[in-house]
């Protein structure tokens, strides 16, 4: 049995697509937190189980029988340190093969606050004594392109990244990336996984123009600034305080990855920031 947290989230229905392309669905569990958002899952013959992070005996439940697990991290920063303990534990109660953990591009290094709580949960991974992989994920392409419309309507890019590279990657070659390491033999291993090719937030701008015919500019502002304009917008400020800082870290070379481990895994190429924003576009 494979079990798979979050699994309503985007990044976990993709990994659940592509695990349905080569193993059995009844090998499958979603564990999630409301099963009734779960019911396309359950169609399709995975099984589905109530988990919540901060309940402990919910996840006891959900892991019984499971052989790996994929945790992928919670979306409450400010909390995910405890609520992935929790899975780390019942984890280990099950005795699970292999536990696998969505973590950020060179956690151990990165210049990124966001990276805080990946690195207090590597080591409590480590700690656990319970064979593990870390999917180390760079930027996804989503976080540009699903933002298009206020790009679209102002013309511009607001960023605070200054020239700094991103190394994107779709939801989708993340999450193919995860179910081969869950369906291979021997997957432990830490995966520094990235788009093949990476991008300023000028060059995005630049698509964007290319592709939509408009006038798109990048502007770059000091990271204060960012934070407070997406505030204005009505982005909450932990989170708003979290991308701000994230351009900051790209300013600094934090999302930019020159190894290939990604396309590797997933034997084909990264799906393109062209590609990327021309199937936003479309929408």
């Amino acid at each position: 049995m494979i079990v798979i947290t979050g699994a309503t989230g985007k990044l976990g229905q993709h990994v659940i697509a592509s695990l349905l392309k080569t193993v059995p669905a009844n090998t499958i569990i979603a564990a999630v937190r409301n099963p009734a958002k779960a019911a396309g899952l359950a169609a399709q013959g995975v099984q589905v189980r109530q988990a919540d992070y901060n309940d402990g005996a919910s996840l006891d439940a959900a892991f019984q029988g499971a052989r790996k697990i994929l945790l992928i991290s919670s979306s409450e920063v400010g909390q995910r340190a405890q609520q992935h303990q929790n899975v780390i534990d019942a984890a280990r109660r099950a005795g699970v093969a292999l536990l696998a953990y969505t973590s950020v591009l060179r956690a151990d290094t990165t210049p990124l606050g966001l990276a805080a709580e990946h690195v207090i949960t590597e080591a409590a991974i480590r700690a656990s004594g319970l064979p593990f992989s870390f999917l180390r994920n760079g930027w996804y392409l989503e976080n540009h392109t699903e933002h298009l419309a206020p790009v679209l309507e102002h013309g511009v890019v607001l960023g605070a990244a200054q020239d700094g590279r991103f190394s994107s990657a779709a939801r989708r070659d993340y999450a193919e990336a995860a179910a081969a390491v869950l369906t291979a033999a021997a997957p432990q291993a830490i995966y520094e996984l990235a788009g093949d090719d990476s991008f300023s937030l000028s060059d995005y701008a630049a698509e964007v123009a290319r592709q939509s015919g408009k006038s798109i500019v990048y502007k770059d502002l000091p990271q204060a600034d960012f934070k407070a304009a997406l505030v204005s917008v009505g982005v909450p400020e932990g989170f708003a305080e979290l991308l701000a800082d994230s351009d900051a870290g790209a300013a600094k070379g934090g999302l930019e990855e020159h190894g290939k481990q990604l396309s590797t895994l997933i034997q084909r190429p990264t799906t393109s920031l062209a590609d990327a924003v021309k199937a936003a576009l479309a929408k």
